[in-house]
C-alpha cells in the first residue's frame, strides 16, 4: 500500500462519521456477509449467470425467425429468447448454490445437491400445455427465489437434525425431509410459484421507489469506501428481487403492454459508468493527470472502466480510505440515480425492458436494455456530471501528491550530508 494510501485510511479512521461507520455498520455488514448461506448465494449468483447466457444464446437461434418470415424487430427476439433463459438460470442456481453451501457448511455435498434438486423439481408448477419453451416462461419470474428455496430449507433441515442424529445419515435425512416438505406443499394444492408472485408485488412496490434506489447506492458505495466489496454484499439480498422485477418488465415488453417498474437490474447500468462509484470520468481524469503516477493509473485502467471493471482502480487510486475521493465517490452516483429515476419516471427515457450484462459498455447497454435512443442521450449526461463532480476533487488530490513529493525532495536535501 503506498504512503498515501495508509495516510488516507489514517484521515478516514480519525475522523468521527468514518469511526461511527466503521464501528456499527461495516461489522454489521460483514457479519451478514459472512453467514454460510447468505456467503454461498453471494458467490453461486454469478456463477448461474452462465446458464442464462448459456440458455439465452440457444433459444436466440432458436427464435430466429425464418427466411421469408416477417422481420421480428431486435428487442422482442432478445425478450423472447431471455424469458425462458431465467429459467435455466434458476436451475443453473440449484446446483451451484448447493455445491458453495457444501463447501462453506461442511455438509455433505452430494445430500445438499439431492435434497436441493428434488426440493426444486417438487416446486414446480404443473405443465400447462404450452410446450417446453412455454413452460419455461412461466417459470422464469419464480425461479430464482424457488432455487434459492428448495437449498434454504434443505440446509435448514441438515442444520436441524445434525445436533441429533450421529454420522452422515444426518445429511441424508435432512434432504430427505426437505424433499418430503415440498412435496407435501404441492400435495396441498398450494402452488409456491404463485404465493412467490403474489409476494413479489408488495415488495416490488417497495422497492421500486427512488428511495429504494437511494439507499441502495448509497450503502453500496459507503462500503467500497471501507474496502468492502459493496455490490458482492447487497447481492443476494438485491439481485433475486430487481433481477425478477426486470424479468417482469422483459414479459410485459415482450406482449406489447406497458412495463410495471422502473427500478430493476439494468437502471443501475445508468447510475454506475464505470463499475461502482461512477468512476469511469475517474478513470479519464487520471489518464490526463499531471501527476505521473495518477496518469499511469488512469491508462492502465480506463479500458477495464469503459467494461464497468474498476476493482483494479479502486485500490491502485486509490479511491479506498481515500479522503480526496470518497465523497465524489458516493455523491456522483447519488446524484446520477436522482436523474436517472427521474428522467424514467417522467417518460424521458423509456423503462430498462430487456437484463443486459454489466460488463457491456455503458452506452451500448444502455441502449439494449431500453430499446430508446434517448438512454444514450442520459448515459452522455450522467457521465458529464459525474465528471464535474470528480474533478476538483482529483485536482485537489494531485496538489496533495506534489506537495508530499515536494516535501520528499526537501526533506532528503536536508539530510544529505554535505562535503
Amino acid at each position: 500500500m503506498s504512503k498515501s494510501s495508509v495516510a488516507s485510511k489514517r484521515w478516514f479512521a480519525g475522523s468521527n462519521a468514518a469511526e461511527a461507520f466503521e464501528r456499527i455498520v461495516v461489522p454489521l455488514m460483514r457479519r451478514i456477509a459472512e453467514l454460510p448461506f447468505i456467503a454461498a448465494i453471494r458467490d453461486a449468483l454469478p456463477w448461474s449467470f452462465l446458464g442464462l447466457l448459456g440458455a439465452f444464446a440457444f433459444f436466440l437461434v432458436v427464435e430466429l425467425p425464418a427466411p421469408h418470415a416477417a422481420p421480428v424487430p431486435l428487442g422482442l427476439r432478445v425478450a423472447s429468447a431471455l424469458l425462458p433463459s431465467f429459467a435455466i438460470m434458476a436451475a443453473a442456481l440449484v446446483v451451484i448454490l448447493s455445491v458453495r453451501l457444501a463447501r462453506a457448511t461442511a455438509y455433505s455435498r452430494e445430500a445438499l445437491l439431492s435434497g436441493g434438486l428434488a426440493a426444486f423439481a417438487l416446486s414446480l408448477p404443473r405443465p400447462n400445455g404450452l410446450g417446453p419453451e412455454g413452460y419455461l416462461r412461466s417459470l422464469g419470474p419464480s425461479g430464482l427465489f424457488l432455487a434459492i428455496l428448495a437449498c434454504g430449507v434443505t440446509a435448514f433441515w441438515i442444520w436441524l437434525l445434525r445436533p441429533r442424529v450421529a454420522g452422515p445419515a444426518a445429511d441424508w435425512a435432512g434432504a430427505a425431509l426437505a424433499a418430503a416438505t415440498f412435496a407435501a406443499v404441492a400435495a396441498a394444492g398450494f402452488s409456491l410459484p404463485g404465493a412467490i408472485a403474489a409476494a413479489m408485488h408488495p415488495i416490488a412496490l417497495l422497492g421500486d421507489t427512488y428511495a429504494a434506489l437511494f439507499l441502495i447506492v448509497l450503502i453500496e458505495t459507503l462500503l467500497w469506501t471501507a474496502g468492502i466489496h459493496g455490490p458482492a454484499v447487497l447481492a443476494s439480498i438485491v439481485t433475486p428481487v430487481y433481477l425478477t422485477m426486470q424479468l417482469q418488465n422483459t414479459n410485459a415488453f415482450e406482449r406489447h403492454g406497458p412495463l410495471p417498474y422502473i427500478v430493476v437490474v439494468s437502471l443501475f447500468l445508468f447510475v454506475f459508468p464505470g463499475g461502482a462509484g461512477a468512476t469511469l470520468p475517474l478513470a479519464a481524469l487520471l489518464a490526463i493527470s499531471r501527476v505521473g503516477s495518477l496518469r499511469r493509473i488512469g491508462r492502465a485502467t480506463l479500458l477495464p472502466s469503459l467494461f464497468n471493471f474498476n476493482e483494479p482502480l479502486l485500490f491502485a487510486a486509490p479511491v479506498v480510505f481515500n479522503p480526496h475521493l470518497m465523497l465524489p465517490f458516493v455523491v456522483a452516483p447519488l446524484l446520477l440515480a436522482t436523474l436517472t429515476y427521474a428522467a424514467v419516471a417522467h417518460d424521458f427515457v423509456a423503462r430498462a425492458a430487456l437484463y443486459v450484462p454489466s460488463a457491456i459498455p455503458t452506452v451500448v447497454s444502455t441502449y439494449l436494455a431500453t430499446q430508446d435512443v434517448r438512454a444514450i442521450a442520459l448515459v452522455a449526461l450522467n457521465v458529464a456530471i459525474a465528471t464535474v463532480v470528480y474533478l476538483p476533487f482529483v485536482r485537489a488530490y494531485e496538489k496533495h501528491l506534489l506537495r508530499q513529493a515536494q516535501h520528499g525532495v526537501l526533506r532528503q536535501a536536508q539530510h544529505k550530508p554535505t562535503a
